[in-house]
């Protein structure tokens, strides 16, 4: 009778374990999940949002706005919108070579009062390539080539 009292205790035991075990992992699972959904928070939002972000790194997606970059000694600083919102923004870094005005862009960074402090930019674009097609040179002829 004690070694089946033994086993019982030591299976059911097991039973909690596996419980315990699977529940961490159906939450690690669904936070996982949770966090690589909310990708970017677009202008609009994260401005709307700017208490409850607090300092908290996140990702900021907008459009560059015109006139906005200047370079400065420690990277540029401009401006992006969404929805008729915008957020000034100050980089510290070199932005990517296709960085310019009027293309969408995420930051990674915080709110640090009124200034979003980004320290990396990712220039969003089409997935459609194009060659570069340099103009055929002609020949005294008129062929090309």
């Amino acid at each position: 009778m004690s070694a089946d009292r033994s086993r019982r205790r030591t299976l059911w035991r097991l039973g909690v374990l596996g419980v315990v075990l699977v529940g961490a992992f159906a939450f690690l699972v669904a936070k996982g999940i949770g966090t690589s959904l909310n990708y970017f928070e677009p202008v609009n939002q994260a401005v709307a949002q700017r208490a409850s972000l607090g300092n908290r790194t996140f990702r900021l997606e907008g459009v560059v706005v015109p006139g906005t970059i200047r370079r400065t000694a420690r990277g540029v600083d401009f401006e992006v919108s969404s929805s008729g919102v915008r957020q000034a923004v100050v980089e510290t870094g070199m932005p990517p070579q296709l960085f310019q005005p009027d293309i969408p862009v995420v930051l990674v960074g915080h709110f640090a009062g009124s200034l979003y402090l980004s320290n990396e930019i990712m220039v969003k674009h089409t997935s459609v390539y194009r060659a570069a097609t340099p103009k055929p040179t002609r020949t005294p002829g008129g062929s090309a080539r």
